[in-house]
């Protein structure tokens, strides 16, 4: 006869047995999602951008399950960018898993244009059409299934370009555009290969964007070739490293805006046909800050975005003016008219 101890315990043997154990994989991206989710408006609705490989399918599972928890809807769009022969059955497919999620689903077909190349105009429309949709939903948020890997990629790329800080804070978390559409990574901490786990263990058939092995494409290079070199020559955890640089940079601009918001209400006024900025106050603060006060003056009145070479040009007529003229810049002209710099519509 079993005492009760021994019964007790194998009772235990038994209903561990009877239930599985929820896969890491899936316990690591619900946990982001319900982070990411937390602090949205009850009852409101979230679009998650799927495209039916496995990041996008992972997180829209994960929404899935955890949205309603939290009270809130959730839907999907799939874009149909027309880029490959088999796209309209690639969306449809991504749709038909989105709703065995209970996620309501809807494709749309756009016209990629040719401006900037093909990845740059097919994002473009990517984000034109994810843009109406939330519109058009009411939604809180847009959520998006970048990953840490593509965090990485994104801060090498900035680098190999010479961008600036701007380029090398990568990818934000959360990110409110002009329009009021909130735009949310929750995965941004989470590895690809976690992903992919997570639609194995949920038995989720993904799709395989062959674009993402066309070495044509230089974020394809740095995925396939240059980080898996870096982790060689350097080292495991580049990947981890790079977006933990994005990560601290993000904080330094973010103080930088605060102290530039602070600056820039006591330096700046309204000209003729455009702005003007004392040189005095250019003059007087450090480099960083001046040149980033050129910049959101031009971006915030004419909505362009100034090279540092033309960044430079412009605070030379503070720091180092020797007679020069006025500077063309993109839909305007800056000059140095008496103590301050004047900047026009052209």
């Amino acid at each position: 006869m079993l005492s009760a101890t021994v019964t007790r315990r194998s009772l235990v043997v038994i209903y561990r047995g009877a239930v599985p154990s929820l896969s890491p994989a899936i316990a690591e991206i619900r946990l982001a999602v319900r982070t990411a989710l937390a602090d949205l408006p009850e009852g409101s609705t979230v679009i998650v951008a799927l495209s039916g490989g496995t990041d996008s399918l992972a997180l829209a599972a994960a929404t899935a399950f955890e949205a309603p928890k939290l009270g809130l809807r959730v839907g999907s769009l799939t874009v149909d960018h027309g880029l490959q022969g088999d796209s309209d059955a690639v969306a449809s497919r991504a749709a038909q898993t989105a709703t065995a999620l209970g996620v309501d689903a809807l494709v749309v077909r756009v016209e990629v244009g040719e401006e900037g190349g093909p990845e740059a105009a097919a994002r473009d429309a990517r984000y034109r059409v994810l843009k109406d949709a939330a519109a058009d939903a009411g939604a809180s948020a847009v959520l998006l299934g970048h990953t840490l890997d593509d965090q990485a990629e994104t801060v090498l790329l900035g680098l190999a370009r010479g961008s600036g800080a701007a380029s090398l804070q990568g990818m934000a978390p959360v990110r409110e555009d002009g329009d009021g559409v909130r735009w949310v990574r929750p995965l941004l901490g989470v590895r690809r290969e976690t992903t992919r786990a997570f639609c194995a263990a949920s038995d989720l058939e993904f799709w395989d964007d062959p674009h993402n092995s066309e070495d044509r494409f230089a974020r394809v290079r740095v995925r396939e070739r240059v980080l898996p070199v870096l982790e060689s020559e350097l080292g495991p955890g580049i990947a981890e490293a790079l977006a933990r640089t994005a990560e601290q940079l993000r904080e330094d601009a973010e103080a930088f805006d605060e102290m530039i918001h602070e600056t820039i209400e006591d330096i700046v006024e309204h000209a003729e046909a455009g702005i003007s900025v004392s040189l005095a106050a250019l003059a007087a603060n450090p480099a960083a800050l001046r040149n980033r006060i050129i910049r959101l003056v031009v971006d915030s009145e004419f909505g362009v975005s100034l090279t540092r070479v033309q960044t430079l040009e412009v605070a030379r007529l503070a720091t180092d003016w020797s007679g020069q003229g006025p500077i063309d810049l993109p839909a305007c002209s800056a000059a140095r008219l008496g103590g301050r710099i004047v900047f026009t519509a052209r």
